[in-house]
């Protein structure tokens, strides 16, 4: 780790290693062709929309559809990593969202995807790969979009902001020739309007290759889609920057300033004095402003507004190779920013390659809300009480997405800071993290700063960093990471809980809950690091305490190495998380390069499934180390499992054809085998395709004496009302009830009233009383003659 200035950035390391090597192969990858020759299995990625509000990630604007799950035409491929990497080195697959990306290489070559949105398109950003130059320094090119098959425009892509090189003397450094080594941080991102009438929904949208697109091939990882609302209005009481002299540059960037620009830092700077002075909101309008050279902009307790992060732009133009030490864009106190957009030249997170931070924060009840950053250092660094980034999008970042800290701008607390329903991906270090510094020495005598607190990150949805964490939580005590969606990191940890470097501050508690970790961990310095994993050593330094964290309700699914690590750390609780589909083992402690000599967990209700042959769902190598465990599902000896992995949530609802896997005997008995839903899953017993409102299956072929098992989580005990739906052609008395684990008659006898058919559906309703946390219900079948299709748990 190396900590560098007054406000000091980190640098990523891996577990402490005596030497790194460089393996011959790399991770296999699949190909698919666009005659619809198939992959292998991948882990399944979130249907192209929005995030809910209830559920994990963030609510946002726009609708993401990634282009392997495009239509392909014209023989473009799907490319996806297969396995887990042999070497610590990058490939595209790996840096691309759900690893996998489209291929177009040849002329006539396209991806297509239909407007499900429910609504109009108006703008696109593409994140895609074009070949660097021979020499490096990038090439620009164009790829046709199309609507309903009829082109509307070429998109201007360049990889000037891409493509750095490594080997075994500067791994994960900034080098950007490609004769010093093997290539990463591929792809970028590029952004416009679509030209004419917006995308109705139902429409197409492709992207081809035609014979005037020079790039030698386009890989298409994701495209966003989106109808911005028009421009913000100035507020009142706002002066803006064109009233101090600022010009706006509307010609486009592509990798690059325009040489033509004016330089408006000067007029910036004084508007935001006379804002200041006059108590008065800074306005940004329409237009693209430059900052050119290597000063940024300082502003303390007012308010910076713009028109909308595809309006207003602040474009940074560093004089390429630069030596001069560079701040952020903006260096704010107690300060409220929001809706524009920030950009900038750098090549690299390198000072001499233009990097500086879009905003360092610092003060008290800051907000930056709706800011959009790219190609900048790092989106947020940011410390202080009672600060919220929110809302807002984070895309090709350099270094770290959003850093919540102590030491930023001088300051020297960090607490009760938020970061909610934000959106980032492609960053070259951490996406997000909580990073509690416990001092610094710069050479003139130690700095401590108070430990962090309070600090809650919830909702956030932090895709493909390729040289980083999804989160990182660093020291520190009370905070909370909540429903956040982390997927697909290229070399290292998704979610870690532990300390940062030997001046970080010790972890002496965190709730981490409702999390969804997917296709996460990586191979840095030839490590296989874990998808998630708690304790020290995350930082490489395997110093300091980590104790008291909290990881429960969590799903982590397709783990590049081992879904859950534990290294040095007590007091841990591991609870009700479900693993699935890990490509090596669910839950270890001291996996290789963390080293767990002592510590103490309880590990309880976890499920684990979907290992691979020869693959542990729990492994403990160290004799030092205290693993409490209990209920979880490698303990269960009849093998018995909640279907797909995922026990079912009460309150909510329970449909009747997710009955546990474990076959006959286990998870259900029946007298014969009946039903018709082995499409649905290969034990479908007693199913059929039913025609209630939702669709889906039910269950039917009832008689006396079968049952079914089904493993729910209970979310808090107490009373509950149950609604069966059912369907009966004769009343059916005492038709079953609904038994615990231990055969104890939850309802009494549940009678059904005649509804005429197998598929006229009613309502009926039992009251149960249920403990918290994971446990199996039973459906006893005391009398035939009827079908149901779901079970809804109601809070009383």
């Amino acid at each position: 780790m190396t900590v560098i200035a007054r406000n000091p950035r980190r640098r990523r390391t891996g577990a402490a290693v005596a030497t790194l090597f460089v393996a011959s192969a790399f991770a296999l990858v699949g190909v698919r062709m666009a005659d619809g020759a198939t992959l292998p299995a991948t882990a399944p990625k979130a249907a192209p929309r929005a995030a809910a509000a209830d559920s994990a990630g963030a609510t946002t604007p726009f609708t993401s559809y990634e282009g392997e799950a495009g239509t392909l035409g014209g023989g473009a491929q799907s490319v996806s990593l297969t396995s887990a990497p042999t070497t610590q080195y990058a490939s595209a697959a790996l840096e691309a969202s759900g690893h996998a990306y489209a291929h177009l290489a040849g002329t006539g070559q396209s991806v297509q995807w239909t407007n499900n949105t429910g609504g109009p398109v108006s703008a696109i950003n593409l994140r895609a790969s074009i070949p660097d130059s021979a020499s490096g320094g990038g090439n620009t090119a164009t790829l046709d979009l199309y609507v309903n098959g009829v082109l509307r425009q070429p998109l201007n892509l360049n990889s000037k902001q891409s493509w750095l090189y490594e080997g075994n003397n500067n791994y994960n450094g900034n080098d950007q020739n490609p004769a010093d080594g093997d290539g990463r941080d591929f792809f970028d991102e590029s952004r416009a309007f679509i030209t004419g009438a917006p995308v109705a929904p139902g429409s197409t949208i492709s992207l081809k290759k035609d014979a005037g697109n020079g790039a030698a091939f386009y890989d298409i990882d994701s495209i966003d889609v989106e109808n911005p609302p028009a421009p913000l209005p100035q507020p009142a009481n706002s002066i803006s920057i064109t009233s101090c002299g600022a010009v706006a540059d509307n010609t486009p960037t592509n990798g690059a300033a325009d040489s033509q620009s004016a330089d408006s830092t000067g007029a910036i700077q004084n508007c935001i004095n006379q804002a200041q002075s006059q108590g008065r909101i800074l306005w940004i309008p329409q237009g693209t402003f430059y900052l050119k050279g290597t000063n940024g902009l300082q502003a303390s307790g007012i308010t910076i507004a713009g028109a909308g992060p595809w309006y207003s732009t602040v474009y940074r133009s560093v004089p390429l190779p630069n030596n001069v030490g560079l701040g952020a864009v903006f260096s704010l106190t107690s300060c409220t920013v929001e809706n524009f957009h920030i950009d900038s030249n750098a090549t690299s997170r390198a000072t001499v390659d233009g990097a500086g931070g879009a905003m360092d924060t610092t003060g008290t009840n800051w907000v930056a809300d709706n800011i959009w950053s790219q190609h900048v250092e790092s989106g947020f660094w940011a410390s202080g009480s009672g600060g919220t980034v929110k809302n807002s999008r984070l895309t090709a970042i350099w270094a770290d997405g959003i850093n919540l800290n102590n030491v930023s701008l001088n300051g020297t607390t960090g607490t009760s800071l938020t970061a909610t329903n934000n959106f980032v991906r492609g960053t070259g270090d951490d996406a997000m993290a909580i990073n509690s510094v416990a001092y610094n020495d710069f050479g003139n005598g130690k700095i401590y700063y108070t430990a962090m607190s309070g600090v809650t990150l919830t909702h956030n949805s932090l895709i493909a960093p390729w040289g980083g964490k999804g989160i990182g939580v660093y020291g520190g005590s009370g905070h909370v990471v909540q429903d956040n969606y982390i997927s697909d990191t290229a070399r290292y940890i998704g979610l870690g809980a532990g300390r940062f470097g030997v001046n970080g501050s010790d972890l002496l508690g965190a709730t981490i809950s409702g999390n969804t970790v997917l296709r996460s961990g990586g191979n840095a310095y030839s490590q296989g690091q874990p998808a998630l994993q708690i304790g020290n050593g995350g930082d490489g330094q395997n110093v300091g305490t980590v104790s008291d964290v909290s990881v429960t309700g969590n799903t982590v699914g397709s783990a590049v190495y081992d879904a859950v690590g534990f290294s040095t750390s007590t007091g841990t609780k591991l609870q009700n998380n479900t693993i699935t589909s890990p490509w090596r083992n669910g839950i270890v402690i001291s996996p290789p390069f963390y080293p767990a000599p002592t510590g103490s967990a309880t590990i309880t209700g976890n499920s684990v499934t979907g290992l691979r042959a020869g693959a542990s769902a729990f492994t403990d190598n160290s004799a030092g180390f205290t693993a409490t465990t209990s209920g979880n599902s490698w303990q269960n000896a009849s093998g018995e499992a909640p279907y797909q992995g995922v026990a079912a949530a009460v309150p909510g609802t329970v449909q009747a054809e997710n009955y546990d896997t474990g076959g006959p005997g286990v998870a259900y008995s029946v007298a014969s085998t009946n039903g018709s839903g082995n499409g649905y899953r290969p034990d479908g017993i007693d199913l059929e395709t039913t025609s209630d409102s939702g669709g889906g299956y039910d269950l039917g072929w009832t008689g006396g004496a079968q049952w079914f098992r089904y493993t729910v989580n209970v979310a808090a005990a107490g009373s509950y009302t149950v609604s069966f739906r059912v369907a009966a052609p004769a009343a059916a008395p005492d038709a079953f009830h609904l038994a615990d684990s231990s055969g104890r008659n939850l309802t009494g006898a549940v009678n059904l009233p005649a509804t005429g058919d197998f598929q006229s559906w009613t309502d009926v309703t039992a009251t149960v009383t249920l403990p918290a946390g994971p446990q199996v219900l039973t459906l006893a079948e005391d009398n035939g003659g009827w079908n149901v299709n779901r079970l809804t748990f109601t809070a009383r």
